[in-house]
């Protein structure tokens, strides 16, 4: 299977340094360097097209804009990248939101893959009116997927559940095709509804160990479901023509840390319901020393963000390296970022993506490409990626 590389449109604001926000936690004033715009999200996502990224990520949260009204928005710029728009069960009624999607496929020519975000943090769902705790919210998203499956299947549905209560909801026009489900959660009940209702299983930038005990787990569950499940993982990237460059390049992004705002944002993210947020909190432990934690495998970006902490950061035959490394344990889609996300979209997609079309493991779906040039070495099997400058960026 080709591998699939899905980019990010950071609309909560972009810029040369991290921009914080998730998870409870403020954006921080970075964010203002580039705002949101449709004009500069549309320029993000055309360069991924461009580049041969095959989606984007729409975030959602009360810290950056809504995700259905951006990306229906920006997709009118755009040809062939789909996009991965993340909602929340409890915000939209499962009739509706079955409506949504079928009429962004029609109106988008099929473009539209779904990211399903349960919440992790009872404080912001309270600002939406939602009053559930963490397990009832996981009770009621499966409930939701139950609804919104049937009602693609074309089917009538009655369902009166402990949280959702339908009466002969129907669809008068069926999506095609029907969006694939992306699901992420590493608590129990989350596992259980992934396992029940996801196409694909997402789960934050852990060590590879981590990520091999995680995907067994959900292939177990989905196995006694009889069903199967794809599996991604969502990263950020520093990639450079060498090793030296991108760490030099981590080296500066952490250097921009303010300590007063890393406290903020630690105190604020320790107070997290969420398991995945507690398990990339454990990778950097708030402190900046010890931030490599497995070759070219970065915490550093969790030290002022919430959710997703971690970036691959090396040289771009190290970086491709670390993706074929995921790819064994079963990984096969990657949702990446980078700051500042133009620029990166570029580094990644000019440097490690020709690589991984030499070894047979992507096909850009404009067509073939050629490998970038610049002081890196070819792809090789078996390298170790174990070269670069070392001490840097907290390693």
């Amino acid at each position: 299977m080709s591998l699939t590389f899905h980019w990010f449109l950071p609309t909560n604001g972009d810029s040369r340094h991290v921009v914080g926000g998730g998870h409870g936690t403020p954006v921080t004033a970075a964010g203002g360097d580039r705002p949101p715009t449709v004009r500069y999200l549309a320029q993000i996502a055309r360069a991924a097209e461009d580049l041969g990224f095959t989606g984007a990520l729409t975030p959602t949260g009360a810290w950056c804009e809504d995700a259905w009204l951006t990306t229906a928005m920006v997709s009118q710029h755009t040809e062939r990248l789909k996009f991965l728009v993340a909602f929340r069960p409890g915000f939209v009624s499962p009739t509706l939101a079955a409506q949504m999607a079928s009429t962004f496929q029609r109106q988008s020519g099929g473009r539209l893959l779904l990211n399903v975000v349960t919440g992790g943090e009872s404080h912001e769902q309270r600002a939406y009116g939602d009053f559930l705790d963490k397990d009832a919210r996981y009770a009621r998203t499966g409930e939701f997927l139950e609804i919104v499956r049937q009602l693609w299947d074309g089917k009538t549905v009655d369902l009166k559940g402990e949280h959702l209560h339908v009466e002969q909801a129907r669809l008068t026009q069926l999506p095609d095709p029907v969006p694939d489900v992306y699901f992420g959660g590493s608590s129990p009940a989350a596992a259980r509804v992934a396992a029940r209702h996801s196409d694909v299983y997402l789960t934050w930038g852990e060590p590879p160990a981590q990520v091999a005990e995680k995907i067994a787990r959900i292939r177990s569950l989905a196995a006694e479901q009889g069903r199967p499940v794809r599996f991604g993982i969502r990263l950020h990237v520093i990639t450079r023509d060498t090793s030296e460059a991108a760490w030099a390049e981590a080296d500066r992004l952490l250097a921009g840390f303010d300590p007063a705002t890393v406290r903020a944002v630690q105190e604020g993210l320790a107070r997290s319901e969420s398991e995945g947020q507690r398990r990339m909190l454990e990778l950097h432990g708030g402190g900046r020393d010890g931030l490599e934690i497995h070759p070219n495998l970065w915490a550093g970006i969790g030290l002022v963000r919430g959710g997703a902490g971690t970036a691959l950061v090396g040289s771009h035959t190290e970086v491709a390296d670390r993706i074929r490394e995921y790819h064994a344990l079963g990984i096969d889609e990657f949702v990446l970022s980078g700051y500042p996300h133009l620029e990166e979209a570029y580094w990644f997609g000019e440097g490690v993506l020709p690589r991984l079309a030499e070894a047979g493991l992507w096909a850009h779906p404009g067509g073939p490409v050629r490998a970038g040039g610049g002081a890196d070495i070819p792809f090789a099997a078996g390298a170790t990626g174990a070269t670069g400058a070392t001490g840097a960026a907290g390693r």
